[in-house]
């Protein structure tokens, strides 16, 4: 690799570093958020609501396709993301 190609790549790198950085900021507030709907939940059987999955999946396809970007990637983000937050929901799921 050229030093030029060097100093691209450590700089878009460094890009790539700040947008993560924001991700987990992200991800923190959506943390809080779902303890709040955990809270009102009064069954665990009640954390896995596929329609609502559906309906999520359906708009984030949307706004993909709106955005020029390649739905199969946002798709399988959001996936992972709430099959995280449904363990992570299951884990801390109190009876009451």
């Amino acid at each position: 690799m050229s030093p030029i190609k060097k100093i691209k790549l450590y700089k878009l790198r460094n890009q790539l570093d700040k947008l993560d950085d924001s991700f987990i900021k992200l991800i923190k507030k959506r943390t809080s958020l779902v303890n709040q709907v955990l809270k009102l939940k009064d069954h665990k059987k009640q954390i896995i609501d596929q329609k609502r999955i559906k309906i999520i999946l359906t708009r984030i396809k949307k706004k993909s396709i709106k955005n020029k970007i390649d739905p199969k990637i946002t798709n399988r983000i959001w996936k992972n993301m709430i099959w995280s937050f449904i363990d992570y929901e299951k884990k801390n799921f109190k009876k009451k």
